[in-house]
């Protein structure tokens, strides 16, 4: 047995393969359990491998996310809780997503967010918009400071922690305002602030909900599906740990709600490592490397990237 295949198989299993369906809940098109588990890399870390052989188009696996939150253009007309398209000004589509929302929705309508709010929107920011969600889940009892530190952060140039010292002061003064206690948000320190977003930044997902019925897309190999604006933003376990490549053998969609799904895009072989596009594949090489090293802190050495292509 070689030594990768050693450290893949004494890696603590991250993801239980059931995912907790039972047969009334499995989604459609998963018909067993997942067929992944996640293991090393020799050269990028933890990565995520296929246990048998996958076919192209298949479902591989789905996951709901750990943290999420619409944008700021589409908070009125998406569902605060799972992101699906609701009648305007209606905040969730369900009474199940309102229950689910209670533990950080109970916290964060207690205070009031239109300045942080109106900061992010006048200064382009997404992330923002995460750590408060993750801050009301965490003061509601529902998580922990620490429920992020599984996950790779991102490099953090002293340029750009100094630009976060205003939305920090402003997330911590909504909370202060409205009147939580000093022992209520103890953890919100700058520093757990900065540590946070470093994590948010190179591991959350921009969410684009498909176009089209779950069977046709599902049965699509394309590596992309027409899809709406970006309705918002997400943080996933399993998915965060798939690996890049500008020519990926799997791809994550998401149809109707933040809800993922990945999928196959040509057959995998078991033992294989199973890698998605974290961009826009059809950009140039130069444009590709480009974004990869700025947003995301590495210099891609894919296939496609090596020739040139």
């Amino acid at each position: 047995m070689s030594s990768l295949l050693r450290r893949r198989k004494a890696l603590l299993s991250i993801y239980s393969r059931s995912n907790g369906y039972t047969n009334e809940s499995k989604p459609r098109g998963l018909t067993s359990a997942p067929p992944i588990e996640v293991g090393f890399t020799e050269s990028a870390g933890r990565g995520v491998f296929a246990t048998r052989r996958i076919g192209a188009g298949e479902l591989i696996h789905t996951d709901k996310p750990i943290l999420s939150h619409p944008s700021l253009s589409s908070i009125d007309s998406v569902c605060y809780f799972c992101l699906k398209n609701v009648a305007s000004n209606v905040p969730f589509c369900s009474d199940e997503c309102r229950q689910q929302s209670k533990i950080f929705y109970d916290t964060e309508k207690q205070a009031d967010w239109s300045h942080f709010h109106e900061y992010c929107r006048t200064q382009g920011l997404k992330y923002p918009l995460l750590v408060k969600r993750l801050a009301c889940t965490i003061i509601s009892g529902a998580a922990t400071p620490e429920t992020l530190d599984i996950l790779q952060p991102a490099t953090l140039s002293s340029e750009m922690i100094l630009l976060m010292e205003k939305e920090y002061q402003l997330l911590r003064s909504t909370f202060e305002d409205a009147g939580f206690t000093d022992e209520q948000i103890a953890f919100l320190s700058k520093k757990w602030y900065i540590d946070v977003l470093a994590r948010i930044r190179i591991n959350s997902f921009r969410i684009e909900l498909a176009l089209g019925s779950y069977e046709d897309i599902l049965l699509s190999a394309a590596a992309s599906v027409e899809a709406e604006a970006a309705v918002g933003n997400a943080i996933y376990m399993l998915p965060s740990f798939y690996n890049h490549d500008c020519d990926p053998n799997a791809h994550i969609l998401w149809i109707e709600s933040v809800n993922a799904k990945l999928k196959a895009l040509r057959d995998i072989e078991a033992g294989e490592e199973l890698r998605i596009c974290y961009i826009d594949a059809s950009m140039d090489c130069d444009a590709r490397r480009a974004i990869l090293s700025e947003g995301f802190g590495f210099d891609c050495k894919c296939a496609r990237c090596m020739s040139n292509d």
